[in-house]
C-alpha cells in the first residue's frame, strides 16, 4: 500500500508517477486468502498475540512464562519475525458512538453530560498523546526457488522489482502447496505461544492491509479510513492473467 497520490496543475508526468513507482518497489505482490504475498513467491501470515503483565506475576509463574517461552523458540525449526508496533490510541469509533448516544438522549442534561463526556475522550488523547502497543509474529514460508537464490541474484532483483508475467505464473501454481505448509506453521507458532499464556490469532485479508495502509500512512489513516473490502470488487492476479492470455490470442 503506497501512500496517497495527489497530482498538482502543472506537475510533470514523472511526478504525477512518484506514488506508483513507491509502489513498485515494495516485496509485496498481493494480499489473499489471509496471506501476505511476496513478488518473489514467498508467503507470510502474520498473527496477532495477547500481551500479559509480566511484573505481576509470582516468581514461579515468571519462571514457567520463561521457559515456556525458551521452549517454544527451541522448538521452532524455521525462522519468525517479532515486531511490536507502538502507534497513537485510535477510540474515533467509540467517541463516534457516544456522540451519537448523546444526539439520542431525550434528557437535555443526559445529551450535553455525554456529548461532553465525548469530547473530553477526543481531548484528552490528542493532549496527552496516549500511545497503544500491538504485537505481531510474521511467519514465513517461501518456496525452493526463493531459497536457492544468491546474494547476487537478490541484488539485481531488488534493482528491478517489477513484476512480470512469468513471476505472476509461477506464484499462482506455487501458492495451494506454499499455503499448506504456512498453515502448518501457524499452528506450530500458536500452539507454542498458547503455551506461554498468549493467544494468537492470524490477521484475515482485511486486517493485513489495514496494518500495512496504516503503517505507511499514518497521519492520513486517521482521516482517511479503509472501508470493507468484502463488498468491493477487486481484480485477481488470475483473471488479470486470463485477459492477458485471451488478448494475445
Amino acid at each position: 500500500m503506497g501512500p496517497s497520490q495527489f497530482t498538482a496543475p502543472g506537475k510533470k508526468k514523472k511526478e504525477a508517477n512518484a506514488g506508483a513507482s513507491t509502489q513498485t518497489h515494495l516485496r509485496i505482490a498481493e494480499i489473499r486468502d489471509n496471506t501476505l504475498i511476496l513478488k518473489n513467491g514467498g508467503t507470510r501470515a502474520i498473527l496477532k498475540v495477547t500481551s500479559l503483565n509480566f511484573n505481576l506475576k509470582s516468581e514461579q509463574e515468571q519462571n514457567a512464562i520463561i521457559y515456556a517461552y525458551q521452549s517454544f523458540l527451541n522448538s521452532l525449526e524455521f525462522p519468525i519475525q517479532i515486531l511490536v508496533r507502538s502507534k497513537k490510541l485510535n477510540l474515533d469509533n467509540y467517541i463516534e458512538q457516544m456522540e451519537t448516544l448523546g444526539e439520542k438522549q431525550e434528557n437535555k442534561l443526559l445529551q450535553e453530560q455525554t456529548i461532553e463526556y465525548a469530547q473530553y475522550i477526543r481531548r484528552l488523547i490528542d493532549y496527552a498523546n496516549i500511545m497503544e502497543k500491538n504485537f505481531y509474529v510474521i511467519i514465513p514460508y517461501d518456496p525452493l526457488r526463493a531459497k536457492s537464490k544468491n546474494i547476487v541474484q537478490a541484488f539485481f532483483e531488488r534493482l528491478s522489482p517489477k513484476d512480470s508475467y512469468g513471476d505472476i505464473k509461477k506464484r499462482h501454481a506455487e501458492f495451494k502447496n506454499l499455503k499448506k505448509g504456512l498453515t502448518q506453521r501457524i499452528h506450530t507458532v500458536k500452539a507454542g505461544l498458547e503455551n506461554c499464556g498468549l493467544k494468537a490469532e492470524p490477521l484475515d485479508t482485511q486486517e493485513i492491509i489495514e496494518l500495512y495502509y496504516n503503517s505507511y500512512n499514518p497521519q492520513v489513516s486517521r482521516s482517511a479510513k479503509l472501508k470493507n473490502l468484502k463488498g468491493i470488487t477487486i481484480e485477481t492476479d488470475e483473471e488479470k492473467l486470463e485477459k492477458e492470455e485471451k488478448s494475445s490470442m
